[in-house]
């Protein structure tokens, strides 16, 4: 029996939609060299991490190990997958291959964190190979929702892994590389040990349906519209963007682009080459003296963003463009779990204006860059691999992906975050957990989700602040009366005396009869100062705020 085993690890990913991170690792226990697929962010609400920038995985295990990552493989451009690569590889410095489109989004996200983009390397697709340690790896092209995105085929001593990424069965997705069969089937043809495989349309019974079959209905939806015409979608979806500013074009329309992401990616595309017929467009500075019935806006923001365009629509004027009465706004996209409330403000700041707003209730505008319940299966049975290994979903996402590939006569194993699974054998065994979480950037520093800033954070959003000013002489006497500052608390208590003064005189009263040792001790002054003002808080007005003491000596 060999001493050396085939591990998989995901950081990130598996069990949540978002921060994209997985680990494989092939050696002796304990020494394994490794490789990371993907390193992304997911964005945070207010409800949870109110303050914070971004979200990507806690990469604190692979940092420790980071003498034996050979190697870093990013599957595509889409921020779930690269967002984090800027933040994280200082911490990791490994060599980055990515293929030319996603290279270009991985080179700007390295510049912008300070990094070099030199460390990112180009890739060829499939049957290229990159050497990384014990493992060589190709990246194998794929349709989904952004061009060149690619499966990796990854090879190791214990045999073939092929972990999917992001992915649909699409044959004329208009942008970007269609499913190609015989290509998968090559890969799979010398055998398959494991299938990592996308699992966030388990759920969807139907089978995907391809971006060419939108063009119809949007062009229809667009040319009956009476006057102006805004569309939103995923800025990084260039089919979608190009499909709906071909609609404007051949309704006899101006098309205007609104939104940096959405500007950034159209260039990005042209630039790498993987779009090539994009119709032309016009600044808005020029848009805004077009006659509305001859104009269409396509603008970011499709999931409330409340710095993209499509809210800043929805609050009035933007670049000197607003909507008025009788207008159209295309959803052109599915709101992602935890954004319907974000959506749901636009829409309605929408319909106060009087403006018609068209989701993707019917099916009609939108479809999915990932792979529906039936399209897994065709996977399943293509690829045919010993173990399949469900990844990039919600646990329920997992959980039911196990059960389709048993449907499927396939062995499967459920691994969430933190989850090592040895591969070597047969049936693939749980080897140990790791403790995984979330790392925010928070303004210019990175935090863990367990140091404490943003739980402090909500609860004074909670709950309000108290700040406790006292003043002490040489013979720690207090010296004039302590006073309090109030944030986040309403000013007066139900009987309408101000809830300042009512503090300062319960913090009056404990210091009259509090003795000199208690006076003496700050920590036990501070605690005590604490208390008083959360529990007098807590019984005039029924919150207990966040207390700061301030104790100031004169010497």
């Amino acid at each position: 029996m060999s001493s050396e085993r085939l591990i998989y690890l995901p950081l990130g990913g598996a069990g949540e939609i978002g921060m994209n991170a997985y680990v494989y690792g092939y050696g002796a226990p304990g020494q394994e060299r490794l490789i990371l697929v993907d390193l992304g962010v997911t964005f945070p609400n207010m409800d949870t991490s109110p303050g914070v920038d971004l979200i990507y995985a806690d990469i604190a295990w692979l940092e420790e190990r980071r003498d034996r990552l050979e190697a870093i493989f990013i599957t595509h451009a889409h921020e779930d997958h690269v967002g984090a690569l800027g933040l994280g590889w200082p911490r990791l410095r490994a060599p980055v291959h990515a293929r030319p489109f996603t290279a270009l989004h991985a080179c700007r996200k390295m510049e912008e964190r300070g990094q070099d983009p030199v460390r990112v390397s180009v890739a060829e697709p499939w049957p290229h190979r990159i050497s990384a340690g014990p493992f060589t790896v190709s990246f194998l092209p794929v349709s989904h929702s952004i061009p060149e995105s690619s499966a990796l085929v990854i090879d190791s001593p214990a045999g073939r892994i092929v972990h999917t990424g992001d992915f649909k069965l699409d044959p004329t997705p208009l942008v970007g590389e269609p499913f190609d069969r015989a290509l998968w089937e090559e890969v799979a043809k010398p055998g398959v040990k494991v299938l990592t495989c996308d699992s966030t349309n388990v759920f969807s019974p139907h089978p995907g349906r391809s971006e060419a079959t939108l063009g119809p209905a949007i062009r229809q939806l667009v040319e009956r519209a009476p006057r102006m015409v805004v569309a939103t979608t995923f800025a990084s979806n260039i089919a979608r963007v190009r499909t709906l500013a071909i609609a404007g074009r051949e309704a006899g329309r101006s098309v205007c682009l609104m939104g940096r992401a959405m500007r950034r990616m159209i260039e990005a595309g042209v630039e790498s080459g993987v779009l090539t017929d994009f119709p032309p467009t016009v600044p808005p500075e020029m848009a805004a003296g077009i006659p509305r019935e001859n104009l269409m806006l396509i603008v970011t923001g499709s999931q409330g963003e409340r710095r993209a365009a499509s809210a800043q629509l929805s609050r009035g004027k933007y670049l000197g463009l607003e909507l008025k009465e009788g207008d159209l706004f295309l959803f052109s996209s599915k709101t992602i779990p935890g954004n319907e409330r974000d959506v749901l403000r636009i829409v309605n700041s929408f319909s106060e204006m009087g403006v018609d707003v068209v989701d993707d209730g019917a099916d009609l505008y939108h479809v999915s860059g990932h792979a529906n319940r039936p399209d897994l299966s065709t996977i399943h049975k293509l690829m045919a691999p010993q173990v399949v290994v469900p990844m990039h979903g919600e646990h329920r996402h997992l959980r039911e992906h196990v059960k389709l590939a048993a449907e499927n006569g396939l062995a499967a194993a459920l691994a969430p975050n933190g989850t090592m699974l040895d591969l070597s054998g047969a049936v693939p065994v749980v080897a140990g957990h790791v403790e995984t979480g979330r790392t925010y950037l928070d303004g210019k520093v990175q935090i863990g989700a367990l140091d404490g800033v943003v739980r402090d954070r909500i609860r004074m959003a909670l709950n309000g602040h108290v700040t406790v000013t006292l003043i002490f002489d040489e013979d720690d006497a207090p010296l004039g009366e302590p006073w309090v500052e109030l944030s986040g608390l309403p000013e007066t208590v139900p009987g309408g005396a101000p809830l300042s003064e009512v503090l300062e005189q319960a913090l009056e009263r404990f210091l009259a009869r509090a003795d000199d040792r208690v006076l003496a001790d700050e920590d036990l002054l501070e605690k005590d100062l604490g208390i008083l003002t959360r529990r007098t808080t807590e019984n005039e007005i029924g919150k207990r705020p966040e207390v700061t003491v301030v104790i100031s000596r004169l010497a």
